[in-house]
């Protein structure tokens, strides 16, 4: 009997720019303190872009992508597919994705950029297994990448303190190997909650707006039952799972979600203190982390989970 055709994540890269802004840089404008915003949010430090130039979600988002290729020795004209997810795109059109598509040089790939806000990756992923499954592609670049500061009020201290610029890309390859690649994955959306978490476009100032208590109740709500979820599809337990990486929003909510399902402490990876929230990004900068340390290995199983404005939720299950 053949095998089933599955994708496999067979690389990671990140790319963050150079400046770090730390709690300690928001007590020269901010009635806030290096203190308060960790206790409270668990982030110490984050990447920003250089304010006085223009760098655009593309530019981080083909560095990553381009050190993912070289690590799988992968040829530009082998990628089949390129998937970005970003709420801070170059331009409405084209694509963030097709601008990755050309600095890159993947002259034989389609190109597409996904919107669902920090869960994008999981839907990016979740795009690129359906397509690789199908038998569509071989070979697809799944990329978040962010220039949040952006869109900051940073006269805000609810939001300001809260995110980072950066960008993390998986490369998802073809494969016949069973049980083995992305075993699940699960979205939900919820578009009456729209208001708590946005960004507007049309004729408004054009500044992200949260209401965060409202946000942290979804979140853990919603991310703790698409895990569940995800891992009912997968036909496993939790006990089977060997490592958590959530979308790194908040320290509280981490800790509230691996709590909900029972995941001890060794479990969770955890990198915001060093990032923020970098939305799309979150979830491959985090990858990228325990892949470099030597944490993934065959067999290695990984729950993973976000949930973004809309509000849009998604969980995945991969098996390395």
């Amino acid at each position: 009997m053949k095998n089933k055709r599955c994708a496999q994540i067979i690389s990671t890269g990140t790319y963050v720019p150079e400046p770090v802004m730390t709690n300690k840089d928001f007590e020269k404008f901010l009635d806030t303190s290096d203190e308060w915003i960790e206790t409270r949010t668990g982030i110490k430090s984050r990447h920003i872009v250089p304010r006085d130039k223009h760098v655009a979600a593309s530019e981080l988002g083909a560095k990553a992508a381009g050190i993912a290729m070289k690590r799988a020795g992968i040829d530009p004209d082998q990628i089949d597919g390129i998937i970005c997810a970003t709420f801070t795109p170059d331009s409405f059109f084209p694509s963030t994705a097709c601008r990755i598509q050309a600095i890159l040089g993947c002259s034989c790939s389609f190109a597409f950029d996904i919107s669902a806000a920090c869960a994008g990756f999981i839907y990016a992923l979740s795009n690129a297994n359906a397509l690789i499954v199908a038998g569509n592609a071989s070979n697809i670049l799944v990329v978040g990448s962010e220039v949040i500061s952006k869109t900051l009020d940073w006269t805000d201290r609810s939001t300001c303190i809260l995110f980072g610029d950066g960008a993390g890309a998986v490369l998802m390859q073809a494969s016949e190997q069973n049980g083995r690649g992305v075993l699940s994955t699960y979205m939900a959306s919820d578009g009456t909650l729209g208001d708590i978490l946005m960004l507007p476009s049309w004729g408004e100032k054009r500044t992200m707006k949260m209401k965060g208590n409202e946000v942290f109740k979804h979140a853990v709500r919603m991310m703790s039952d698409a895990s569940l979820r995800a891992l009912e599809m997968a036909g496993i337990n939790m006990e089977q799972i060997d490592l958590f990486i959530p979308h790194q929003a908040n320290i509280r909510i981490i800790q509230s979600v691996a709590d909900h399902l029972s995941i001890p402490d060794e479990k969770v990876v955890l990198n915001l203190q060093k990032y923020g929230n970098t939305s799309s990004a979150s979830i491959p900068l985090a990858l990228d982390e325990v892949w470099n340390m030597g944490l993934i290995k065959e067999g290695t199983k990984v729950l993973l989970t976000a949930l973004g404005g809309g509000v849009t939720v998604g969980s995945s299950i991969i098996r390395f």
